[in-house]
């Protein structure tokens, strides 16, 4: 009896992860069907259909005046980047013990996901490499939505800013920063859960 009223919990709460990421994907999908028809309700703006609208004639742009001095040995002024310093809270499962799972059922659960993040590595790595800020996005939401669902702080905390900063982010140390940091959480879980 025990055993079937455990099985039945485990359902639900696959059922529950599921119907999160379905609902997860779908706003991601209708974010993206917005900043799709946003950009091109932009072109249709500088680019209008409307004959009366266009002008006739293309208007030129005012020339910069160049201003010719003595070169100076004055260091070019660089803008520093502000890498992220992801520090947060250390995870916890916390939110699967409040949905009715005991506290070691609740730990096979975030046992499961190390190896789906270990899994993920690698390809992150990959997309990194290329650098691909779309497949990193994708990457990092299918693992983000399975680690909010089991708890909270660190390695999900993480994956959620992560995610954030790659739907519209694209530079390079920023991404390799969280990919460092992506690293040093899901060590972090191993070293917690195992």
């Amino acid at each position: 009896m025990l055993g079937l009223t455990i099985l039945s919990i485990f359902v639900l709460i696959v059922i529950t992860i599921i119907i999160f990421e379905v609902r997860n994907e779908r706003k991601y999908q209708a974010k993206r069907r917005q900043r799709r028809e946003a950009t091109n309700n932009k072109q249709e703006q500088k680019f209008p259909q409307d004959p009366l609208l266009t002008p006739k004639k293309k208007i030129p742009e005012p020339k910069q005046e160049v201003i010719t001095s003595t070169p100076t040995k004055q260091k070019p002024i660089k803008k520093e980047k502000k890498l992220p310093h992801c520090t947060y809270p250390q995870f916890t499962h916390a939110r699967l013990v409040k949905m009715g799972l005991s506290d070691e059922e609740s730990k096979e659960f975030v046992q499961e996901l190390i190896p789906q993040l270990e899994i993920q590595i690698p390809l992150i790595k990959e997309a990194l490499a290329i650098p691909d800020f779309h497949q990193m996005e994708r990457l990092t939401h299918s693992i983000k939505g399975s680690a909010t669902n089991l708890g909270t702080g660190g390695i999900s905390d993480l994956l959620v800013e992560c995610n954030t900063y790659l739907k519209t982010g694209t530079d390079i140390d920023i991404a390799k920063a969280y990919f460092d940091y992506l690293k040093h959480y899901t060590q972090e879980l191993k070293e917690q859960y195992t």
